[in-house]
């Protein structure tokens, strides 16, 4: 009896079973009607029989195995691998059709791989997948439905068992742009290079004069000791302390390119934190909604950087808008030293943001303050579009309306002193260091 249940359960026909049964029985209409040709009709099902049981008894004695290879973690907003590792142990090629259970974010229910292996070979199979939200993303089992070239039944195998994968922030992103740290490859990235104003003048050691070296830099008392020209050699500033601060509230909750505007500014303050403690200077981080949420001094002890990927992790948006005196008294009690601030936000109107403008003039006081907000890219696009009838000239006017009032923006936060960027969203973790690397350069920091 529970051999007959699993039977049940894992044997199937498939469409060419079926179709060969309706030829027979096609065959048996046509022998009631023409006698003569009830042998061949009986011969035509005794034929489907005996291949149908020879082709169940192979696909039962052999067996195929399938493991998910997957990472550990996933990168958020990136195309990420997944491999299937197949393993043939039937004596002939078999067919299959692989279905896999994808985490329910996917929203795909229809996923299937089809490949044939030769008898007992290997295969792998790699598909991609590109999460656009943080979390754990459960992955179910692999299931597949194996036959032979007969292809009139069907095995089910349960392949990989269930496994859970964490999404975390873009560090694909992040290790791309390490190669701007070195300075090499950056404007394939969009990076500009910044003209460096004057040198600094933290000391890094004494070496030989060499032809082109700045003679101001000359040191004497090594030139009279070696009896050849020595110069001072001096360095970039380094542990600077350098800030991301990163709004939680109800406006970072807008989608674009099916992910939210926090998930693009946390895979930037990521990006940021790699650069800055590259450049050997100290990176903190603040995240804050009607309170700050947390806060992470700056560093560069070895550990920083992965304190700062889990703590950006588990960030979510809330519901209310964030209150930016309480980020301020937070930020006096907590930072001394004047420090570099990127504060990741969104301004969708000259009022939001005049709402706010005391506190970010306070901030801007006691620190060199940058206000990242986005570019609505939709706005853009519909106030580019041609106007062809009075309905499409009032939508076409307000999206110039509301994209003009951002651009003011912009001039009323540099009004103040207050340094602000507005950028697309694919181009922000481009442009914010750009302007770190603009402002170490030209001293700032």
């Amino acid at each position: 009896m529970n051999a007959v249940r699993w039977l049940w359960t894992n044997w199937f026909p498939t469409t060419r079973f079926f179709a060969a049964v309706g030829l027979a029985a096609f065959a048996f209409v046509v022998a009631y009607f023409v006698p003569t040709t009830t042998p061949v009709a009986v011969g035509l099902l005794m034929l489907l029989g005996v291949l149908t049981a020879a082709e169940t008894i192979v696909l039962f004695r052999g067996e195929a195995t399938i493991r998910r290879e997957t990472a550990e973690r996933f990168s958020n907003g990136d195309p990420n691998n997944v491999a299937l590792v197949v393993s043939n142990y039937f004596p002939v090629r078999i067919f299959l059709e692989i279905i896999e259970e994808l985490p329910f974010q996917f929203q795909k229910r229809d996923f299937s791989i089809r490949l044939s292996l030769d008898a007992s070979s290997a295969k792998r199979a790699v598909y991609s997948l590109t999460p656009v939200e943080r979390g754990v993303f459960r992955f179910g089992r692999s299931i597949a439905f194996a036959t032979t070239r007969i292809g009139l039944a069907k095995r089910k195998i349960i392949g990989s068992e269930p496994c859970d994968v964490a999404v975390y922030p873009s560090f694909v992103q992040m290790r791309k742009y390490e190669l701007i740290a070195a300075g090499r490859a950056s404007n394939q990235y969009g990076v500009k290079k910044t003209r460096r104003i004057g040198h600094t003048m933290e000391f890094d050691q004494i070496r030989t004069y060499v032809f082109g070296d700045d003679y101001r830099t000359l040191n004497w008392k090594a030139t009279a000791r070696k009896s050849e020209p020595m110069v001072n050699q001096y360095r970039d500033e380094r542990s600077q302390p350098v800030y991301c601060f990163i709004d939680l509230g109800r406006p970072m909750q807008m989608p674009f390119g099916g992910m939210t505007l926090l998930d693009y500014a946390v895979n930037s303050a990521l990006v940021m934190a790699n650069i800055v403690l590259l450049k050997e200077d100290r990176f903190g981080l603040c995240t804050f909604s009607t309170e700050p949420v947390d806060f992470l001094p700056a560093d560069r002890r070895p550990g920083t950087l992965n304190k700062v990927l889990e703590t950006l992790y588990r960030q979510t948006t809330t519901f209310p808008e964030s209150d930016f005196e309480a980020l301020y008294v937070a930020t006096r009690r907590k930072i001394g030293p004047r420090s570099l601030i990127l504060l990741y936000t969104n301004f969708e109107s000259l009022t939001g943001m005049r709402r706010n403008l005391p506190y970010l003039r306070k901030l801007a006081r006691n620190h060199l303050l940058v206000v990242v907000f986005f570019q609505n890219e939709e706005l853009e696009e519909m106030a580019r579009r041609p106007a062809e009838n009075v309905e499409k000239i009032y939508v076409r006017t307000m999206a110039e309306r509301l994209a003009m009032e951002k651009r003011q923006i912009v001039r009323e936060l540099e009004s103040y002193g207050i340094h602000a960027l507005l950028c697309p969203y694919g181009q922000l973790s481009a442009q914010s260091v750009n302007r770190y690397l603009e402002l170490k350069a030209r001293g700032r920091i």
